[in-house]
């Protein structure tokens, strides 16, 4: 048995609301990391979409790692790509041995960011998606989960057992969680590092102004031409998959994920999920209108901890991605960044992302041993 009874959430976020308190609802000691510990109640109230409400407790809320960190068994990040270098250095002086340190995401390349930090010996583990669609609705204080996963999957890394974790983690979520056989299944995924820049690619890309009239749904208002791209760079994402040593049926494309024929089946599909209702496409009013928000969490973590990754892995497999790499040059010029350039991966402003070559794996057989 792991003989788990603590555990740090790390990062007030909105799953880090929701899985802090189904872990204090399930018995477990709640340590929780944020930035903002005098924004946060000693308990937090969750509801669904289905009208059942929980609680949870915080044994420790700290924004300083030695008061969270070092006294849980566990730790578990619940931040975007971008804080998660920083965090674990932040962590590395409290983490000791034997202790699980793991991601509730790991497409933001959790694992050789980790790797990199803590060593070859941590013990680490990730999902391959979240568990649960949520928001906050009062922060600190409570969210609303909107949507279940039907089944979860993780991965460890390097002996991190698994198995034992996903037996623990089936029982916390109460959700059928399977081990998976390499860490690169849990790291590569078509959910949000495709799904997110394809929508908004096929939404905005043939737009000449960036003001509107309205908000728009980002789900709901889903189009054919949205669907169409994803579907083209999922094809790419799936020549990768093809190339790496790693089960193929952990990875569906998008189409069988969805349960989808082609574009317009897909498209039906996405605007009918109930969990997707009312979100909206990061917008700001500037009085009569909506501006996009090109700065917000769909470019500056879907990019460079996202689709970017992607392609960073594409390189090295030599795998050509015409169409991801279209979606990244529309992209990074609307965020005045670069990444992308006729050369490649050449970009002024590829140090503040999380591609495998900022971490020192340049070859297929780095990648796939770690």
């Amino acid at each position: 048995m792991l003989g788990i009874k603590s555990i740090c959430i790390c990062g007030g976020g909105s799953l880090g609301h929701v899985i802090a308190a189904v872990l204090s609802n399930k018995g477990y000691v709640v340590n929780l990391w944020t930035g903002h510990p005098g924004k946060w109640q000693s308990e937090i109230t969750i509801g669904d979409l289905n009208g059942k409400t929980f609680k949870g407790g915080l044994h420790v809320v700290s924004n300083r790692a030695e008061e969270t960190v070092a006294v849980s068994d566990m730790a578990l990040l619940c931040v975007p790509g971008f804080m998660i270098e920083q965090m674990l250095c932040e962590a590395k002086p409290y983490v000791r041995p034997g202790m699980f340190i793991g991601s509730v995401v790991c497409s933001n390349g959790f694992f050789w960011i980790a790797r990199h930090i803590l060593g070859a010996t941590a013990g680490l583990f990730g999902f391959q998606r979240v568990p649960y669609i949520c928001r906050i609705t009062e922060y600190g204080k409570s969210a609303v989960i909107k949507g279940y996963k039907s089944t979860l999957k993780i991965a460890g890394y390097p002996d991190t057992p698994a198995d034992i974790l996903a037996g623990m983690f089936s029982q916390v979520f109460e959700t059928p969680t399977c081990a998976l056989g390499h860490y690169l299944e849990a790291t590569l995924t078509n959910s949000n590092p495709l799904l997110h820049p394809a929508r908004i690619f096929g939404m905005l890309s043939r737009e000449t102004v960036d003001s509107f009239d309205k908000e728009f749904l980002f789900y709901e208002e889903w189009d054919d031409y949205s669907s169409d791209v994803l579907i083209r760079c999922d094809n790419e994402f799936q020549q990768i998959i093809a190339k790496l040593p790693v089960n193929g049926k952990e990875i569906p494309g998008i189409l069988d994920y969805y349960e989808s024929a082609d574009a317009a089946s897909l498209t039906r599909k996405i605007r009918s999920i109930t969990a997707f209702k009312g979100i909206k496409m990061s917008m700001n009013r500037e009085g009569a209108t909506y501006a996009i928000d090109y700065f917000n969490r769909y470019f500056t973590e879907d990019i460079p901890f996202g689709l970017l990754i992607i392609k960073s892995i594409a390189a090295v497999m030599e795998v050509e991605t015409p169409c991801i790499d279209g979606v990244l040059l529309w992209m990074q010029n609307k965020m005045r960044k670069e990444y992308l350039t006729a050369s490649g991966l050449q970009g002024k402003d590829l140090s503040g992302s999380g591609i495998i070559q900022n971490f020192g794996i340049h070859t297929a057989g780095q990648l796939c041993s770690l």
